[in-house]
């Protein structure tokens, strides 16, 4: 209590307003804050944690920053791959202009093409390479305290600010616990390291035997995967960039650039074809009388 009878709030939960460069000292715990000038900004910080967060330029948060615009040009990358395959895998309209046709074979050379350089994308964004993306030590970054608080005073958020920085860093490590021992997907997890390790990114002369890994994995698990990834993609936008990113967006451009590629695309047994030519009719034979 003051001097005129009015109750404090303790120094870590107090409000602060700073408009110069200046030391402060908290009366009750008599702590020494330091603060910049913020223009009239304001943000909630207790003193104990304004003193151990990291600067700003901190090699780890350096780091942190760099992976996370590294995986989202690798999911840029799975994205656009994914949206122009699934046309060429389900849309029936266009299998049937391919038909049973000499152009069905650069079809499926596109299609396999596709859906291969979208799992490796997708992939790497797991590789445990230090100069890799790492999603691993993402999450270890995201549970350092220091670096979240150093994000609340660059951004200099308020109390809802703060608590929503929070929530989307705990839900990001929550997405890649998923995948990581223990997890409630990591078979799915083991199943693509595996087709990534013998299939696509290496060739291994004697495959492991399906059984002993589990079953292949399915359109289904890899489609999870690939939204459980744009989610994750979503999230680490906005807690380490402080941007609000929606992958929606740009998937729905994708898919309308695929879908006037394929619109046009047609096998040469098909009229619109440059190639095309009708079909040639029998002779008729004349009925002896």
């Amino acid at each position: 209590m003051d001097q005129r009878g009015r109750h404090r709030r303790p120094g870590c939960l107090r409000e602060l307003t700073v408009r110069h460069c200046r030391l402060r000292v908290t009366e009750n715990y008599g702590i020494l804050i330091f603060a910049k000038s913020l223009q009239q900004n304001r943000f909630y910080l207790s003193p104990d944690d304004a003193s151990t967060a990291m600067k700003i330029d901190d090699p780890k948060i350096l780091s942190l920053r760099a992976k996370a615009r590294a995986a989202h040009e690798e999911f840029d990358t799975a994205r656009a791959c994914h949206e122009a395959w699934k046309p060429a895998a389900y849309d029936e309209a266009l299998h049937e202009r391919i038909g049973r046709s000499f152009a069905a074979n650069t079809f499926i050379v596109l299609l396999q093409a596709l859906r291969r350089e979208m799992l490796l994308a997708l992939m790497r964004l797991w590789d445990n390479n230090s100069q890799a993306v790492g999603m691993k030590s993402i999450a270890n970054s995201l549970q350092d305290k220091r670096i979240m608080d150093a994000r609340r005073i660059e951004a200099k958020f308020g109390r809802e600010q703060s608590d929503a920085l929070r929530q989307r860093a705990t839900e990001a490590i929550a997405i890649i616990d998923t995948y990581t021992d223990g997890g409630s997907r990591y078979s799915t997890y083991k199943k693509l390291k595996r087709l990534r390790g013998e299939h696509l990114a290496h060739r291994q002369v004697t495959p492991t035997p399906a059984e002993v890994v589990g079953a292949d994995t399915t359109d289904e698990e890899i489609e999870n995967f690939y939204q459980d990834m744009s989610r994750l993609i979503r999230l680490l936008r906005g807690s380490i960039e402080d941007t609000d990113y929606n992958p929606e967006e740009t998937a729905k451009l994708r898919r309308r650039h695929a879908a006037l590629f394929w619109a046009g695309v047609r096998g040469e047994r098909t009229e619109g074809h440059p190639d095309y030519e009708p079909p040639r009719l029998a002779p008729r034979h004349r009925s002896e009388g």
